[in-house]
């Protein structure tokens, strides 16, 4: 796996501490919780695009597919937790109530175990690889 530049991992630390911190503020309750979750989720994301495998096990590629699928997972995630905190789309409140409301935490959910069995496998088999 290419590693990470000193710059770039502490913007994916970064990216991550405010996923947490808008994650654990929208269980309080706080309005401004998907404000901070937003750009924590793209900066992770990004930060996390660029750390590429150039090598041939196919285990190990099938498992950085699965990370970017998680990373597209938070995004999203990140996406439903603006519209829910400020009601910026346009439709109806049946709509809202049936595909919108709160359903972020299960996107994140899913993106989070996703991201934790991936990462883990992924640390495993460069450890064989060795």
């Amino acid at each position: 796996m290419r590693q990470l530049s000193k710059t770039e991992t502490v913007l994916l630390l970064l990216g991550g501490l405010l996923m947490v911190i808008g994650a654990g503020g929208s269980m309080l309750l706080q309005g401004w919780s998907a404000y901070v979750f937003a750009p924590g989720a793209l900066l992770f994301a990004a930060m996390q695009m660029r750390q590429t495998y150039e090598g041939n096990n196919f285990n190990i590629r099938r498992l950085r597919r699965m990370l970017l699928l998680s990373d597209a997972l938070f995004l999203v995630a990140a996406l439903l937790m603006l519209a829910n905190w400020s009601h910026f789309l346009p439709i109806s409140y049946e709509w809202y109530v049936k595909y919108v409301h709160n359903n972020w935490i299960v996107i994140l959910l899913i993106a989070a175990i996703l991201q934790l069995y991936a990462s883990h496998r992924i640390d495993s088999e460069l450890g064989k690889e060795c």
